[in-house]
């Protein structure tokens, strides 16, 4: 938990008055809304303004989050610094949180986060998500709340799409237009995000409608070719409609509860999103998605995106991902030890139209791999490695772009957890003190972590962030952040 001074901090947006606190190296107002808090049918509704206010708003205190099941463990792994407090009720969570440094005689950058969270979890309110150091190193920090789950992202035959994608938007729209205010440069704006977070940044770019909103991107473990295809996205609502027993339009689930929802999402866990010609994108680890016609890295592939050089837009893209992504969905729940080479096949067969083929490339091109070695290789790239690297080499025909493979393995559970999905995320923001990270069942494990990693990330990210260059060469060089691997 936080704790704050008290001395306070007012400043004017342009829907009211908000007060922050003074925190180490700057101030914090939290909570601040960028949109009205949906209810009712306007759950399902593009994001509108907040209702202007004029009395001064508490900014002092972490606000409500979104609708969304409880996930502070993934099996025997603690998770709780990374999904956070869960949901933490009340309408208006259509908000930012602001992490400034004193103001400065010239604008600073400004960095916007979007958390992960499979699109159906996940908050600002994260322990991971403080933005102290950000702060500390002259950078202001973002971090947006979104719509999740049904309300987010399920498909409505009257109904636009991507909610939580207009959210991020409509929150960018509100830096561009507020953070000055708050000693920010809304020219040099950097949005970031990881995991499903990761791919609402892809879908940024992708949006001609994002042109001008930011001048660089991070994306960390996401994909660009995660979305679904409608027809996927609508075996998911259907069986919304099954569950709920009603047809699933905006009229039928206006009225019922997001207590109702936050039940269901759980029960939607297994579905075949499986179509003629198209695998689920994201292996069956979520029922929910961006939903587009075309992937991301094929709209960016082609220009036509919003950091189309042509639209004046261009963009400057970091972009990588884990060396052991798959193996957060495979260690916790006890799927890792005792791989066999059925297991391996099974996880190919997610992912590739001739499994047996592809598992053939991939012992040739890990010799001596284990079972385990080989499911996990193959269930990250699935998930998160062949994504990135199409969109890496998408945006790389359209301007400036810098790769990462980040390395350094945790000895949690046993060392089977290794270079995870989320693993590089206390390492991005500076965060290894967390008491919460440390132990033989939490994210770093139990043995000593290497700070100056966290000072060599950390630092990469707010140069980035501040000259558009992370200190080392372009894609297709690839960085590695940690110990070397074969």
């Amino acid at each position: 938990m936080h704790t704050y001074p008290e001395t306070a901090m007012e400043i004017v947006t342009t829907s009211g008055p908000v007060r922050g606190r003074q925190v180490a190296y700057g101030t914090a107002f939290l909570g601040v809304p960028y949109a009205a808090g949906p209810t009712g049918a306007a759950r399902f509704a593009a994001p509108e303004p907040p209702e202007p206010w004029t009395d001064v708003r508490d900014a002092t205190r972490p606000g409500p989050t979104a609708p969304q099941p409880t996930r502070d463990t993934f099996g025997t792994l603690d998770m709780s610094p990374y999904f956070g407090p869960g949901w933490q009720r009340g309408t208006d969570y259509l908000t930012v949180d602001i992490w400034a440094p004193p103001t400065r005689a010239d604008p600073v950058p400004v960095m916007v986060f979007v958390h992960g969270g499979g699109f159906v979890a996940g908050s600002v309110n994260s322990a991971l998500y403080d933005g102290t150091a950000f702060a500390r190193d002259g950078v202001i920090l973002v971090t947006v709340n979104y719509r999740l789950g049904i309300p987010g992202f399920l498909h409505l035959p009257d109904a636009v799409d991507n909610r939580g994608l207009l959210d991020v938007q409509a929150a960018l729209r509100w830096v561009r237009d507020n953070i000055a205010a708050f000693g920010g440069d809304p020219g040099n704006v950097t949005l970031f995000g990881q995991s499903a977070g990761a791919i609402l940044v892809g879908g940024v770019l992708a949006d001609p409608g994002s042109a001008g909103l930011v001048r660089r991107a991070i994306v960390q473990s996401g994909s660009g070719l995660g979305a679904f295809t409608r027809e996927q996205a609508s075996i998911v609502t259907a069986a919304v409609g099954r569950e709920l027993g009603v047809e699933p339009r905006v009229a039928t689930l206006a009225g019922i509860s997001d207590e109702r929802f936050v039940a269901l999402v759980p029960r939607l866990a297994g579905l075949d999103l499986r179509t003629p010609g198209r695998h689920d994108p994201l292996g069956g680890i979520t029922a929910f998605s961006l939903v587009l016609d075309a992937q991301p890295a094929e709209t960016i592939a082609v220009g036509k995106g919003g950091i189309a050089a042509s639209t004046g837009g261009g963009v400057d893209l970091l972009i990588g991902t884990n060396l052991d992504e798959g193996a957060l969905y495979l260690a916790p729940v006890g799927l890792l030890a005792g791989s066999t080479d059925a297991d391996v096949r099974a996880t190919a067969a997610r992912f590739h139209p001739d499994p047996d083929e592809a598992v053939r490339a991939y012992r040739q091109a890990r010799p001596g791999a284990s079972a385990a070695e080989l499911r996990t290789a193959i269930l990250g790239d699935g998930l998160f490695g062949t994504g990135t690297q199409r969109l890496a080499e998408a945006h790389a025909r359209h301007g400036p772009t810098w790769a990462y493979i980040f390395t350094w393995r945790s000895t949690a559970l046993g060392g089977l957890l290794g270079a995870s999905h989320v693993m590089e995320l206390p390492f991005v923001f500076d965060q290894l003190h967390l008491p919460a990270l440390h132990g033989p069942q939490a994210l770093l494990g139990d043995a000593a972590v290497p700070g100056e990693l966290a000072t060599d990330v950390h630092g990469a990210w707010i140069r980035f962030a501040t000259t558009g260059d992370p200190g080392w060469p372009r894609y297709p060089a690839v960085q590695q952040l940690g110990p070397d691997h074969e």
